[in-house]
């Protein structure tokens, strides 16, 4: 009785196991589907850029030839742009200003997502929210405010007013997500730590830095793309080439009226976004060994 009942209820499960394998594989299709129309999306403008850069002045004045298509490749833009002394400066001018800022965020947001998350006092919750909602208040409604802040200290037309500045853009969402990965931490590891006679910092650097360290690397990939990548300030703050970074520098420099040197402006933006991409791919690999690697030190 019981194999007949068995033998009944094969061909129901076998049906019921095909259909789940029939929707499985179109979910499957459909999520590829969607993955490469958006890689088309996303992966045009900077093949579009790639291209305009190997061109030549002339064929990019051709209308006849088609953009997406290089009849003959140089590298003449990217030699005008790396031989261009301002250019270097541009870059250099944002490095220094990443590396501070991404220093200054990273120093402020540990110790403020620290406190606010593990050491508890009245407020510490609205506080912490309120660190949040800062980071919604869109830089477009704050560089006005900030302008007279900062002229107000003499620090126009310097790259010291953005190392000033842009941490009002970095420090909020930074503390936000280190206040997420400080909160998961068990609270028995404070107790054993407090037990054992930590203070508070070496409870810090001993026991909640290496645990968050992919929370750490993710803030930190943030600020550096935000500092670098910021535009709003630059352009607000500063006018003097020698103090420009690249975001606006390549802009100002290159584009005269209604002149643009395309050319050397896609070179440019290319050679620039360079720096984040390659954060990227290196620090992609650290994040996803910091998940496990870090939450088993103690």
């Amino acid at each position: 009785m019981a194999d007949a009942a068995a033998n009944r209820d094969f061909p129901r499960a076998y049906t019921k196991a095909g259909s789940l394998h029939s929707e499985r594989l179109w979910a499957l299709r459909v999520s590829y589907v969607s993955l490469a129309i958006a890689s088309l999306i996303f992966l045009a403008p900077p093949f579009y850029m790639l291209i305009t850069s190997l061109k030549t002045n002339t064929e990019m004045a051709d209308q006849t030839l088609s953009p997406w298509l290089v009849r003959d490749p140089t590298l003449e833009h990217y030699a005008a742009i790396l031989g261009n002394p301002i250019f270097l400066t541009f870059f250099r001018n944002s490095i220094v200003v990443t590396l501070l800022v991404v220093a200054i965020t990273m120093v402020i947001s540990v110790l403020a997502a620290f406190a606010l998350s593990r050491m508890r006092f009245w407020g510490s919750q609205a506080l912490a929210t309120g660190v949040f909602l800062t980071y919604l208040v869109p830089d477009t409604l704050l560089f006005i405010p900030l302008y007279q802040i900062v002229g107000g200290l003499g620090l126009l037309n310097s790259i010291w007013g953005l190392v000033l500045v842009y941490p009002t853009l970095t420090v909020p969402f930074c503390t936000w997500i280190m206040i997420g990965y400080f909160a998961s931490i068990p609270k028995e590891l404070d107790e054993a730590a407090l037990i054992d006679g930590a203070t508070w910092p070496q409870m810090l650097i001993k026991i909640f830095i290496p645990v968050a360290l992919p929370g750490i690397i993710a803030a930190t990939i943030f600020a550096f793309t935000v500092s670098w990548a910021a535009f709003v300030y630059p352009t607000a703050f500063i006018t003097r080439p020698d103090q420009m970074p690249l975001t606006i520098g390549i802009v100002s420099q290159l584009v005269r009226g209604d002149t643009f040197a395309w050319g050397q402006i896609m070179s440019g933006a290319l050679i620039a976004a360079l720096p984040p991409v390659i954060v990227y791919v290196f620090l992609m690999d650290y994040y996803i060994a910091g998940l496990t690697a870090g939450a088993t030190k103690g």
